[in-house]
């Protein structure tokens, strides 16, 4: 759940296929536009982003600030007919706004996730498309690239899971690319859509785990399967030590 933000703002907007509105922090932006959430708006200044994920996110130099644009993309069979649209369940549902009120409210915990400019959502019918813009993260690597190249904070890693799951944060996909860390060594948690916070309890806080595990697994590249096991096996024990201590 997250509370009540002052700063938030929510502009409709119509057109000729349906209607929308765009949820936004007015502390880091004026007015946003509907046109702003389409890539092709932005031209050259619009780069795609090939490393990880689904797709359906581009670099933005809008003005004020390097940004990320990700579009919700739909998964498995499901896309091969269905790309982007979402079912609508009401505007409590929208996937777009709940990822940007829990990164909010993330930040107000202190908790290392980007600052999220502001979210969009367009009806047609029965079914929505959304997108979300948002800070995006200088000179970070994901842990599966630093894993491949040997030099991955295992330790780190670790410590800075336990730190969300002490505040509650059961992260929807938790894989070896939404962990990030930089050129000075802090981490950094990316793509909560459909995450939740919640009383913090064993059973997801190891589902969050093992996802990590399986991920780093298939991503392993020339690793075998029993380096990524022992290299895991120091996360695990960086973690319980975190966990154990309280923060």
């Amino acid at each position: 759940m997250t509370g009540f933000d002052a700063n938030e703002h929510l502009t409709p907007f119509r057109d000729a296929r349906g209607y929308g509105a765009i949820l936004f922090d007015r502390t880091q932006l004026r007015q946003p536009e509907p046109d702003w959430f389409d890539p092709e708006h932005w031209g050259m200044a619009a780069q795609r982003v090939a490393e990880g994920g689904r797709g359906g996110a581009w670099f933005i130099d809008f003005g004020q600030g390097d940004a990320l644009l990700r579009h919700y993309l739909r998964g498995g069979l499901v896309a091969r007919f269905n790309r982007d649209r979402h079912l609508w369940r009401g505007i409590q549902r929208v996937r777009s706004f709940a990822e940007f009120r829990l990164l909010r409210t993330l930040r107000a915990k202190k908790l290392p996730v980007p600052l999220p400019f502001a979210a969009w959502y367009h009806r047609e019918g029965v079914h929505y498309r959304a997108a979300i813009l948002m800070q995006r993260l200088q000179d970070v690597r994901p842990l599966a690239a630093l894993a491949a190249d040997g030099i991955a904070p295992w330790e780190a890693a670790g410590q800075l899971i336990a730190k969300f799951h002490r505040a509650g944060l059961d992260h929807a996909d938790l894989n070896a690319h939404n962990i990030l860390f930089d050129g000075q060594g802090r981490g950094w948690f990316i793509d909560l859509d459909q995450s939740r916070l919640r009383i913090p309890a064993t059973a997801w806080r190891e589902a969050n785990l093992e996802r990590l595990h399986r991920s780093l697994r298939k991503l392993r590249g020339m690793r075998s399967a029993e380096e990524v096991d022992a290299d895991f096996a120091r996360l695990r024990a960086a973690y319980a030590v975190a966990w154990d201590r309280g923060y």
